[in-house]
């Protein structure tokens, strides 16, 4: 049986027992995780980054915070948002399971609107956003404010399910992640920026 490249660049670095355990529990509540393949990739960057201090905009069941988590320095701290109750608790166990320490997550149960404006100015090497508010321009904004200079936006998920690259698709979330790949590529004096086929598309951005 012949496989094809996407699939096997998704399974080239396997998910180790606490992310699968943790990807089971999401998708008994139908949270969104990062794929393998997406996951991976942000380990590389945060491994790449040597990432203290990163923002993650969807915890979902801990899968994506797990890969960061790998690739970031020891002594660095993830501030995870949620507007989800149960995601967040889901997270906490599986933190709780691959023995991270509490001093290395923050998890933040609310919306990205609330939270993003109360983080500090310059003081984060990588943000990602994998649930994505229809405001996407605002919080492209606000990541800017709040990366470092050589710091990293990722949007997860860009490709929409495959909607974004459809022009005939045009409900608001859609639009608004369309919309977010023009601001991103067309303000080149302060992101030089890339798309990455992994997952579900990975709309990459580093701060000037």
């Amino acid at each position: 049986m012949k496989i094809d490249p996407h699939t096997f660049a998704e399974n080239f670095i396997p998910e180790d027992h606490f992310k699968s355990q943790a990807r089971a529990r999401g998708v008994e509540v139908g949270a969104v995780d990062a794929t393998p393949g997406a996951g991976a990739y942000l380990r590389h960057l945060a491994f790449t980054l040597s990432a203290q201090a990163v923002v993650e905009v969807g915890t979902g069941s801990g899968v994506g915070s797990l890969w960061l988590l790998d690739g970031m320095r020891a002594s660095g701290t993830l501030t995870s948002i949620d507007d989800e109750m149960e995601h967040t608790q889901i997270a906490k166990l599986a933190f709780a399971e691959a023995d991270i320490a509490q001093t290395r997550y923050r998890l933040i149960t609310n919306t990205i609107l609330d939270v993003i404006s109360k983080l500090t100015d310059r003081a984060y090497d990588l943000v990602v956003l994998r649930h994505n508010p229809e405001d996407l321009a605002f919080v492209i904004g606000e990541a800017h404010r709040i990366l470092r200079s050589g710091g990293t936006l990722v949007i997860d998920n860009y490709f929409g399910g495959s909607k974004v690259c459809d022009p005939a698709q045009r409900d608001p979330k859609t639009v608004a992640l369309r919309d977010a790949g023009k601001i991103i590529k067309n303000d080149t004096e302060r992101w030089v920026s890339t798309l990455i086929s992994s997952g579900d598309g990975l709309l990459v951005a580093t701060k000037l």
